[in-house]
């Protein structure tokens, strides 16, 4: 366990020194869509009986900012490794791929739920919003952590270059995000963008994780549950397997 407590502890330190960029500045911007949007659709937009929609809003920010920086300090740690050459004091000790792969993922889910966690107690002074299921809302963050954790490690790996890592968040992870119903309800879209937005595996991890507040979901929390653990599986093998063959860490 040495070796991946390591790990694990540089992980943190790298992303908490600079706070106020990695935590706070994606809380600030959180709270931005929720003040424009709140204000722009208060009371003209109706998703779920009794719940507004700022109340309805602010899971979805939440688990945004969970997903979006989950990506991010684990992507954006191994390219800069890569790039300045010090990956090789990663990979010259003995650390085994498991204890590679659990040290960034792990890392990635403490970012990303610290910022998801600041988010909903700085929304938490504008909206009180009700949590139902406490439960499952955890279950979801800290699954869909890892899930955008261990995706993370895999655009690390195969992006060479910052524009590449960029390209991969900019045209992957932001545009399944926000198609994933965290500011509307898939019920409002015509049945060909429902249909596509089942495809979207993000979408079950917005959804299930607001039924942990409100108890009501677009689909079963079994379901969304099951579709985020075949996703993280699949992802989470992928990554083991770049990490154990070296893929594009060695040269």
């Amino acid at each position: 366990m040495t070796s991946f407590l390591t790990l694990f502890r540089k992980e943190l330190l790298r992303f908490w020194k600079v706070s106020v960029q990695t935590v706070a500045a994606p809380v600030l911007t959180a709270l931005l869509y929720l003040v424009v949007f709140a204000q722009a659709l208060e009371g003209r937009v109706q998703v779920y009986a009794g719940v507004s929609y700022t109340e309805f809003l602010v899971p979805g920010l939440v688990m945004m900012s969970v997903l979006q920086n989950a990506f991010a300090n684990s992507s954006s740690s191994l390219i800069q490794s890569k790039m300045t050459g010090n990956i090789v004091f990663i990979l010259l000790p003995p650390i085994s791929p498991f204890q590679f792969f659990g040290a960034y993922a792990a890392a990635a889910v403490v970012r990303g739920v610290v910022v998801g966690a600041g988010v909903a107690a700085a929304a938490a002074l504008f909206v009180r919003v009700p949590l139902a299921a406490p439960a499952w809302a955890l279950l979801f963050a800290f699954l869909g952590a890892a899930l955008l954790g261990a995706l993370g490690i895999v655009a690390g790996i195969l992006s060479e270059k910052i524009d590449q890592l960029a390209a991969f968040q900019n045209f992957v992870v932001v545009p399944l995000t926000f198609l994933s119903g965290v500011f509307y309800s898939i019920h409002s879209l015509p049945a060909l963008w429902q249909g596509l937005s089942h495809l979207n595996p993000f979408f079950y991890l917005i959804d299930g994780f607001r039924y942990g507040f409100f108890g009501v979901s677009d689909v079963s929390p079994v379901t969304s549950l099951v579709v985020l653990a075949v996703s993280l599986a699949a992802v989470s093998s992928g990554a083991l397997w770049m990490v154990k063959a070296g893929y594009k860490l060695r040269y």
